[in-house]
């Protein structure tokens, strides 16, 4: 089964950036995406959405005013932004091979811990959409202080493309 057939039946709620460009680059100097050989790499994606940009649904740290259940929700959202900017770049989501890696940042309040329960929203939609094989790559998780935005989530990924 091909990755887009599986999104449209998981109901997979994805972006369109080629209509609509992903709001993150309004946070800098940078591109969404940089793509070297079979390798693409995106950049730090959030929960923004189009139409809520800027305006996070899940604002603040975890351990303080975001709970588990909204930072995983939040891992989610961002999970779907990947999505819309890999089907930008490769036109496809069928172009994937596998995902390499990725690397998540939670903002959190002192003391707060479970920060891989958070990036499990991320990768357990990956995992979903792409299966064992193409789906589950290496993953590190990092809490820090404060996000961009006032976001509580962060991803950063590296796929590995079909030629």
């Amino acid at each position: 089964m091909s990755f887009e057939t599986r999104a449209a039946e998981l109901g997979l709620a994805i972006p369109d950036y080629a209509a609509v460009p992903y709001h993150g680059l309004s946070y800098g100097s940078m591109k969404a995406f940089h793509q070297t050989g079979n390798l693409l790499f995106l950049s730090g994606h959030v929960e923004d959405a189009p139409g809520h940009e800027g305006d996070p649904q899940h604002a603040g740290r975890l351990g303080a005013e975001v709970s588990v259940e909204e930072g995983y929700e939040a891992a989610r959202l961002t999970a779907l932004n990947c999505l819309a900017t890999i089907r930008l770049a490769l036109g496809s989501l069928d172009r994937v091979k596998s995902l390499v890696g990725s690397l998540n940042y939670v903002a959190v309040a002192p003391g707060f811990t479970d920060v891989h329960l958070i990036s499990s929203g991320a990768t357990d939609l990956f995992l979903e959409l792409f299966g064992n094989e193409a789906g589950l790559g290496g993953r590190a998780t990092i809490g820090v202080a404060a996000l961009a935005g006032n976001h509580c989530f962060e991803n950063v990924l590296t796929i590995e493309t079909v030629d």
